[in-house]
């Protein structure tokens, strides 16, 4: 009898286990159903959400990249002044470039929303994330929104693009300085004086790197450009390095014939009396081979004869002088004539 008891009580003790096992179970996913759906009414309540790291938490964990977008919207609309938002924001654009540039598929619509939001946040900070989405290969829409915000957002923007010339990857030291030279914000943005010395030293940066370096070259190339729109005498010396390495590269068929002509123009935007010899002397080769063979380049020499006048220096007079008694079109015998009238005695 005490036996059949004992049995008795066991399977009760059993049966009250196994409920008790089922309740926990069924508590736990009505639990986790209730958390889930409180977590959907977040997202779907985004925009009436007030607490920034609430919202970072929601972004951590977005089920998707239209949400993902909205949140990021809502950050920057009360996150200005915020240090830790624009942070984040920062740093949150950097990992997507650093995933897109590792060949990994990104949300489009995210990096959007992030260029949205540091538009709207503006601050300096976010020039190098800027910068580096800009040059991560995205689509070329993606790209244009990067360079727009990266114009229009304040803070020391030389400074950055300084330290970038002297410190960053050189394909951002190169598209860094071809922003600046080809917009016309930052032309308005940026004063002659800080436009001249950004060039100056992207110029100088770039003669000191190996001639291999495309990027480089290019940024070279660019800076000749600004140097010569600027008039930028400081770079006299630069400029003729510049020409030297040119004049090589034109005689090895390496550069093309513009390429020769701008190093010209820039010397005579630039140049000093040192510049004067250099391009007298180039001017007296070539005369001396259009007396002896007829044959001349009419480009370069009317490239060479205008920055001479430019320059205006009386070292300069007897090869253009040559010039106008050698058989050289009426245009150019022209030109070495008004060169003639602006040198300085």
């Amino acid at each position: 009898m005490y036996n059949l008891y004992f049995i008795v009580l066991r399977k009760v003790i059993l049966v009250l286990i196994f409920f008790f096992f089922v309740a926990s179970n069924i508590f736990c996913e009505l639990s986790s159903e209730s958390e889930d759906a409180k977590t959907m009414d977040l997202y779907r309540e985004i925009s009436n959400i007030d607490d920034p790291d609430l919202l970072w938490e929601l972004l951590l964990y977005s089920p998707d990249s239209e949400k993902s977008a909205e949140i990021i919207i809502a950050l920057s609309k009360f996150g200005k002044g915020n240090k830790k938002i624009i942070t984040n924001i920062n740093n949150y654009l950097m990992k997507i470039n650093q995933s897109y540039r590792a060949g990994e598929t990104v949300d489009y619509i995210v990096v959007s929303s992030c260029i949205s939001a540091i538009l709207e946040l503006a601050d300096g900070s976010s020039y190098p994330v800027l910068l580096n989405t800009i040059t991560s290969g995205y689509p070329e829409v993606i790209t244009f929104e990067a360079q727009g915000a990266f114009e229009i957002i304040p803070g020391n923007l030389q400074r950055f693009l300084l330290d970038v010339i002297e410190k960053n990857p050189d394909v951002e030291k190169f598209a860094a300085f071809r922003i600046v030279l080809n917009s016309e914000i930052l032309n308005e943005r940026l004063s002659i004086l800080e436009r001249g010395l950004l060039a100056e030293i992207a110029l100088e940066y770039s003669l000191r790197a190996d001639r291999s370096n495309a990027d480089l070259t290019e940024m070279r190339y660019d800076a000749v450009l600004m140097l010569t729109r600027l008039q930028w005498k400081r770079a006299n010396t630069l400029a003729i390095s510049h020409y030297h390495y040119i004049l090589i590269d034109f005689q090895r068929g390496i550069v093309p014939k513009e390429r020769f002509i701008d190093a010209i123009e820039c010397l005579g935007a630039v140049g000093n009396s040192d510049a004067a010899l250099v391009l007298g002397l180039q001017l007296g080769l070539r005369n001396s081979r259009t007396e002896r063979t007829g044959d001349f380049d009419s480009d370069i020499i009317y490239a060479i004869i205008n920055a001479l006048g430019s320059i205006g220096d009386k070292a300069a007079y007897e090869h253009l002088l040559n010039v106008t008694i050698l058989p050289y079109p009426d245009y150019i015998i022209a030109e070495a004539r008004e060169a003639i009238s602006r040198l300085k005695w």
